[in-house]
Formats: C-alpha cells, sequence, structure tokens
C-alpha cells in the first residue's frame, strides 16, 4: 500500500471514530436520527455529486445499479444496528466488537464457504479477537455474561460487524470492478437509504421531530463525517491499495473509539478493556497480514 493511501486509510479511521461519537451521544433518538444523518448526507455532498455529474465520466449499467441498491440495503441495516447498539450498550464496548468482528467473519467464511486453507497466522488472528471481544466484554470477570443484558453490547456489536464485512466486500466490487466512483456509491446509497426510510418517519412525523430534539447539529456533524471517511477509503482502494490490507488498516478505529468512549462519554476505564482493544487490533492486523 503506498504512503498516500495508508495516509487516507489512517485519516478515515480517526474521522470515523469521530462520528460514532456523535452517534453515541444521540442513541436515544435510535432510526430517526439514522433517518437525519442519512438527509444531510445527501445535503451536504450534493454539490460534489452534480460535479461529477457535469464533468464526471460516470457509467451506469444494470449491474451497478444493482450493486447500490445492494449496498444501500447492506448499509441501512448497518446503520440500524449500530444505533440499537449505541442504545443498550458502551461506544467502549460496541465500537470494537463491530469493527472487530468484520473481519473475522471474513476470514471464517472464507475458511468455510471459499476452503481456503487456514494459516497458523490466521488462526492465532482469529483466536486474538475472540479474546480481545472477550476482555473488551467481560473486563475479566466472566459472570458479567450471567448478568441482565450483559452480552446486549456483543450481540449487536457482532451483527453490526457482519453488516461491515458484507458492505466492504460489496462496496469493493463496485469501486475496483464495476467502476463506481466513491462520491457516487455513497451519494446514491445514502439517498436510498433517505427513500426508504421516508414512509417510515412521515406516518408519525410529530414523534420523529421529538425524537431529534437536541439532535439536530449532531446529526449534521455524522452526515458531513460519515460518507467522507468511507470515500477516503474507497478512494484508498481505487488507487489500487489491496482490499485485504485496508481493512485492517482501519480498524486503528478501534482503540480511538473505545478512547473516546472511557475519555469523553465518562465509561468505565480499566486496564482489562483497553488490553482487549489493543489484542482485537492485533488479531485483526494478523488476519489481514494472513490473507495478503
Amino acid at each position: 500500500m503506498s504512503l498516500v493511501s495508508l495516509t487516507l486509510v489512517v485519516l478515515a479511521a480517526f474521522i470515523h471514530a469521530t462520528w460514532n461519537l456523535l452517534s453515541k451521544r444521540a442513541a436515544d433518538a435510535g432510526p430517526t436520527f439514522v433517518f437525519a444523518y442519512n438527509l444531510f448526507a445527501c445535503l451536504v455532498y450534493l454539490p460534489w455529486m452534480i460535479w461529477l455529474l457535469v464533468y464526471g465520466e460516470l457509467h451506469w449499467s444494470l449491474p451497478v445499479a444493482g450493486c447500490l441498491v445492494l449496498s444501500a440495503c447492506i448499509h441501512l441495516a448497518y446503520s440500524l444496528c449500530l444505533q440499537r447498539g449505541y442504545q443498550v450498550a458502551d461506544l467502549s464496548v460496541v465500537y470494537p466488537i463491530a469493527r472487530g468482528t468484520g473481519p473475522m467473519l471474513s476470514s471464517i467464511g472464507a475458511f468455510i464457504l471459499l476452503r481456503e486453507t487456514p494459516t497458523a497466522q490466521g488462526i492465532f488472528g482469529l483466536l486474538a479477537v475472540v479474546a480481545g471481544i472477550g476482555l473488551i466484554t467481560t473486563q475479566g470477570d466472566l459472570t458479567a455474561f450471567r448478568r441482565p443484558r450483559g452480552l446486549d453490547g456483543v450481540r449487536w456489536g457482532t451483527a453490526t460487524g457482519s453488516l461491515i464485512a458484507g458492505y466492504t466486500v460489496v462496496d469493493g466490487y463496485g469501486v475496483k470492478l464495476l467502476g463506481i466512483h466513491p462520491v457516487v456509491l455513497d451519494w446514491v446509497t445514502n439517498l436510498l437509504r433517505f427513500f426508504i426510510m421516508l414512509p417510515i418517519v412521515l406516518s408519525n412525523l410529530p414523534r420523529a421531530r421529538a425524537k431529534m430534539k437536541g439532535y439536530w447539529l449532531l446529526a449534521f456533524g455524522v452526515g458531513a463525517l460519515s460518507p467522507l471517511s468511507y470515500i477516503l477509503v474507497l478512494s484508498a482502494i481505487e488507487m489500487g491499495a489491496p482490499l485485504s490490507l485496508v481493512a485492517p488498516a482501519r480498524e486503528m478505529s478501534m482503540m480511538v473509539g473505545a478512547l473516546f468512549g472511557m475519555l469523553i462519554l465518562g465509561e468505565r476505564v480499566t486496564a482489562w478493556r483497553v488490553t482487549g482493544c489493543a489484542i482485537l487490533i492485533g488479531g485483526v492486523v494478523l488476519l489481514g497480514s494472513a490473507s495478503a
């Protein structure tokens, strides 16, 4: 991976952790917040999209349309799962698990479905991811699993991670093989998500307005930062960076997100949780280098 591509991915990781912090602060708004930041994302990046439509060389086809629709559906499910996870658990639990299980599930799928031969490095990476998740969740106390809602962060984080694995493959295919411009892919899928959720919001508009009270500025922040972080990653892929290296490199956002939760949101800081984040990142790096 070139220095420029690596810089884009690292910058994307910090931006990604930042918008997740904002999203956690608006956890109570639920799906309505997802709708609101999708709306802002469409508005903020509309000038860029118009410029590409006028001056860019865009190619439209049935496979491109299918890729955009599939990506929009997976991204919407991801956004809703992530927002629900932030309603029931800490940012420093849900975020690292969500980011870590994506590469883990991708590797397991490659072993089982594609019959790839697991390497020792890949197996150690999987074990490290599982161990990191365990430490983050339990903080060294296994009785955490027996407490009411003790597994909520794991459930929603894992569900989100599986969707991350899905959209990473679909979007990587769209950018590298179908030639979809990163901004076009992100903007069109945001627009599709907006129209998918619009009837639900309009069915009870007063309730939606009440849910968003005090959260509009946060929605604008997420709408501006979320596409930017992903456009940077897609741009790195478009420049030729291997997907197997991009995915692990951007997972440094896990540690940043966990630290945001601890230092800014006042979530419980323990050596167990910090160690778990470090082990989780190490496992993801091992998985990525094993498949490179």
